[in-house]
Order: C-alpha cells, then structure tokens, then sequence
C-alpha cells in the first residue's frame, strides 16, 4: 500500500508539472554562480526539496557569521520550544529598533512559514539575503531599508513535514503542516492570540513598530496562468494614506518590475462563482489575518499568494522578485512612505481625543454587486460529470484561456460604530485585560471604585458555534441593544483612551459587532449564563402581583399568548414574568462588561 501510495503521489505530481509547463519560462531560477556552500537547499535540490527547521536556523546563523550587517536573533518559542527565529539585516548594524528608527530608514518586516507548507518565502528570503550579504548582488537594498526576515513562523507546522499534506501542491517533495502543534492556525490568531507564537509576534511587532509587512504565501484555488498574485487592503479598513501608497509605489511601480522579470502577476484570485466566467472577487481580510491585522496599526500589509499548481522554481522565483523590487521601491521612496504612515497615526490619534456622533467607524466590510471588465489569463478547461461523487467538476487543461471576466473591487461597509472617547473594563475581566495588553494598547487604572455614566450594550438571543473553530466556540449572532446608564467600576478598571495610534485594533476587540472581536471569539461567553433561578409556586405570585400593577405588562402577555406554541408552554409562561422581574434582572444576564464612555475622564480618577 505504501509503494501504491508512493506512486499516485508522483503521478500526481506529474500531472501538476505538466499542467503548469507552459508558464515556466524565464520565471525559473537555476543555481548559477553560486558557490555549493551558499546554495540553499532548494536551489542544491534544483526546488525539489527545502531546508528542515535544523538546516533553515543554521543557514540564517552563517549569515549572521558571514556578514557584520546580519543579526540572527529569536522573539519567543513556539509550543513544542522551538525557538522563532529572526534575522535582523541592516549596513549599519542597526540591531535594536531604537537604533534602526535612528538611521531614518525604513523598517521592513518579511514574515515566512505562517503556512508552514507554503514555504516558497523562506527559500526567496534566505537566497536575498545571501544575495545582498554574501555575493553582495543586492546590496544597494540596504541603502535605505532595514530588513526584518522570519524565516519560519510556524515552525511546529514546518517540522510536521511529509509528502502528503498539501495535496494540490506541486513541490517541494515534503512539506509542513498548515496549523502549529496545538492545532491553531496561526493566521487566524492575531486578534485573540491565543498561541504562543502569535504573543511573540504581537510583542516583535511592538518593539520594532516596522514600516511595511510583507506576508508570503502560495493559493489554494483554482489553475490560472499568473505564477504570482498579491493583495492588500484598499478599502474602508485602511487609512487613505496608506492606500494611495501601495497602489502607486506598489501596483503601480514593483508589479510593472517583477512582470519584467519574466512573471505574471494579478490580484489575488477568488472566483466570484464556480468557474472562472462568474468573475474573481477581492479577498477582505478581516483582523484575524496578518494582513488584515496590520492595516489596524496603520501599516500596509502585503499578501504574496504564488501560485499552488507552479513549479517550485517559479514559486520561489516569483516570490524573491517581489520581495526584492518591494524593498527597493520603499526604500527609495521612504519619506513618501513615513508620511503616508505619520498622517494615519496622526489621523488615528486626532480623531480619538474626543466623541463625535458623525463619525462612522466601519467593522465590517463587504464586495458589492458593481463589477468592471478584467483581462485574465486563466487555463482552458471543462465541465464534466464527476465517476466519483455523480455531481459536475472542472477538469483543467493545459493551454492558456484568455478571457474579460467581471472583477468584484468595490467595498461596501455593512456594520459599523461610533467609537467612544473611552473605553473602560472591568478589572475580573483579566483574559481580556491580557490580550489588550499584548497588543500594545496603552491604558490607566481606575485608583478606587467610581460610579461613571456610561453607553453600553444589554445583548439577548446568543447563538454560537455548533463546532469548535481555531480552539473556540464562537459567538455567530446576537441582537444588540444600546444602553445608557450610571455604572460603578471597580478600582483597576482600565481606561482606554483613543487618542492613540492603536487605537483601530482597541475598537475592533471590544465593540461586539466586530468580526474578530473578542466577545465573538468567546472571550464573555459566562455573561450569557443564568445563575439563580426562581422556583414556579413563587413566581406564579410575583407574576400575578405584576399583571396586577402593571397595565402595559398585561398587554404584552395577552398579546404573547397569541402565540400557540407559548400559551401551551407553562414554563415559558413562568419565564416570561421572571425575565421582566428584578430577581432575573439584577443577575444582568447579557449585559456586556465593557462600558463607553463619551465625556472627558477627571484625571484625578486614575492611578498614577
């Protein structure tokens, strides 16, 4: 069985070659001129194969040997203890990021492996860097950017390595596993940061405040001829500022140079139906994902999406390009840059130092139905009836199909906010209080228990998860109604103000409605719990003394009792007066912890 095994698996792996081999071209990189000893293992492999966790750490720490302008350093462990390396590359031996901010260069942080089977980043980074250090081909990059390279971020996953994981992956011959070793996608955890690795990364991102992410990884999707796509966030969930940049110094600068170099590249391709006539529509990350998480700091978050049916070579080719032409089109444009990234702190921060009811904060953003013609380069193929299942499949075949396809790339927002001056929580709230803290959120303490007048939200028919997701039992739906009232806090509530450049991610993990908030990712799910409970000879008295009082009360049950299935229900009945009493009431049963406040807070209220 295991020979039979072996043997579909190289068919298959044929057949992926062959599917691709009229788009290889001028696209590959061959190991030439490079001494044996500097050739990474996929290069030595001719992209057969890649490096294990062994070989990537010590490649990275000869380069650090090699080179005065190479730091090979860790930011955390991963849950099984391996370390999360990091090379620090910069001409001035900028290796702190209180150095590196003095050199007035830009910070560019290169994330690899979060995938670990989409790996082709860390074989193009590692090749750079040798590149600019080593055989000093690339060394007017460092002119004016500093690089951060991880060249592994899930490093559990990458060492959870054989040859069949990714099954529609065409190379290297083993590759890693998508989820670390507790089963988490990693690329789901930036909010909730539940993983290790994610807090290592929260605190790297802290400490270094970069300029410009860049995220690697390969598709999953359907066959097209482009070798390389991309994206990064362009609608309400960015600051213009940010937007204008990339879509002039990266669409509009590096795309036309990487092409040069023998790729095709496009925007990151998801199909708007099932076939490829029905339109692509653009991916919106939301702040689970790296590059969704990214633009909430004010920072453009790249997203390198090879693609999965191309050789390695390709992949990996495609991929240094991007890289490459990116460090040096943001190098030589710094000052545009910083600019772009100071007007949407400054943004961030104005805009925080005081309550405005017209300002819209968007949470959740959607594709219209408004489409524009695209050119794409897609692959022949044809609809045919599936011997397996019965039901039609797409059978792709090998020659290009250029078609014009309808592109889906208007945003539309479909749930927003207006934030608060404040956001204050309660100090038993310590998961919570916890995460905010990883992510950089500055905050004061309430020095004693204080009554305030807050805007809140009673929340009711919660409905979640029926499964586990990325370890969770999420909160899907619940209808939200906005409260205001006079609350006491305890002494240690934590204030948070928004005049602060983090202020973004503070909205997203705390306003209910927010697609990776923590009340979605279960971070409250105990203020849904009923506690103490009414016996039903007590409540037929409090009910009857209700009806009695309370005309308006009386109406509403008559009218509930229209309801058949209610009228014949004797505890529904019964829970219906409880709900409405105090004895229910006062367990505050849905009413969020997390309290609005709009007005200015006395500082004499805070701890020093």
């Amino acid at each position: 069985m295991r020979n039979l095994a072996s043997i579909l698996l190289s068919l298959f792996v044929l057949t992926l070659v062959m599917g691709s081999s009229f788009l290889i071209g001028s696209a590959q990189s061959k190991a030439v001129n490079i001494p044996a000893e500097w050739q990474t293992a996929a290069e030595r492999s001719n992209y057969a194969k890649t490096s294990s966790y062994e070989e990537t750490i010590e490649y990275s720490k000869r380069l650090a040997r090699s080179s005065s302008y190479v730091s090979y350093r860790t930011f955390g462990k991963s849950g099984e203890g391996r370390d999360l390396p990091l090379l620090i590359v910069s001409k001035d031996k900028a290796f702190t990021p209180e150095a590196a901010k003095k050199t007035g260069k830009a910070i560019i942080f290169i994330q690899a492996g979060i995938h670990a089977g989409e790996i082709d980043g860390k074989d193009a980074g590692l090749a750079l860097i040798r590149d600019i250090v080593v055989l000093k081909t690339r060394q007017e990059l460092l002119d004016n950017a500093i690089i951060l390279f991880v060249p592994i971020y899930n490093v559990d996953g990458h060492e959870n390595s054989n040859p069949y994981m990714r099954i529609n992956q065409n190379g290297p011959v083993e590759m890693g596993f998508r989820a670390n070793a507790t089963n988490l996608n990693l690329n789901r955890d930036y909010m909730k940061a539940d993983a290790p690795e994610t807090r290592g990364w929260l605190s790297l991102w802290n400490s270094w405040d970069p300029d410009l992410f860049i995220d690697c990884h390969v598709t999953d999707g359907a066959d097209f001829q482009y070798n390389v796509t991309y994206e990064y966030a362009h609608f309400q969930e960015v600051s213009p500022a940010i937007k204008n940049w990339m879509d002039e110094h990266f669409d509009g600068k590096v795309v036309p140079l990487v092409e040069k170099e023998g790729n095709l590249v496009t925007h990151y391709v998801q199909f708007a139906g099932r076939e490829v006539t029905g339109g692509v529509a653009t991916f919106i990350a939301t702040p689970r994902f790296a590059t969704g998480y990214t633009p909430l700091r004010n920072r453009a978050g790249l997203l390198i999406e090879t693609h999965v049916y191309k050789p390695y070579d390709s992949r990996v080719r495609g991929t240094y390009d991007v890289l490459r032409y990116t460090i040096e089109e943001a190098g030589r444009s710094k000052e545009s840059l910083f600019a772009a990234i100071r007007n949407a702190d400054v943004e961030t921060t104005f805009v925080g130092l005081a309550y405005n009811k017209d300002r819209h904060f968007p949470l959740r953003i959607t594709v219209s139905k408004n489409s524009t013609p695209m050119d794409f380069k897609g692959v022949e193929y044809k609809i045919e009836q599936s011997p397996i299942t019965g039901a039609n499949r797409i059978v792709y075949g090998t020659k290009p199909l250029n078609i014009t396809i309808p592109r889906y790339d208007e945003g539309v927002v479909t749930d927003s906010v207006v934030p608060p001056r404040y956001y204050i929580v309660p100090p038993q709230w310590k998961e919570v209080i916890s995460v905010i803290e990883r992510h950089g959120v500055g905050f004061e303490r309430l020095k004693k228990t204080t009554a305030i007048e807050i805007e809140g939200y009673k929340l009711s028919e919660p409905k979640w998860s029926a499964a586990s997701f990325e370890g969770r039992i999420t909160l899907n739906s619940f209808k939200q109604e906005v409260v205001t009232e006079t609350r006491e806090f305890a002494a240690g509530s934590i204030l948070i103000s928004l005049d602060q450049p983090a202020a973004n991610v503070v909205i997203h993990l705390l306003e209910p409605k927010g697609p990776d908030s923590l009340l979605y990712w279960g971070f409250f799910n105990s203020i849904f719990e009923q506690k103490e409970y009414g016996e039903s000879y007590i409540i037929e008295k409090i009910a009857a003394d209700m009806l009695t009082k309370d005309a308006d009360l009386k109406k509403e049950f008559e009218e509930k009792l229209k309801d058949e299935a209610f009228a014949k229900n004797a505890r529904a009945r019964l829970q219906f007066f409880y709900e409405r009493s105090p004895y229910y009431l006062n367990q505050k049963i849905g009413v969020y912890p997390v309290g609005r406040i709009l007005t200015e807070i006395k500082k004499d209220m805070l701890k020093k």
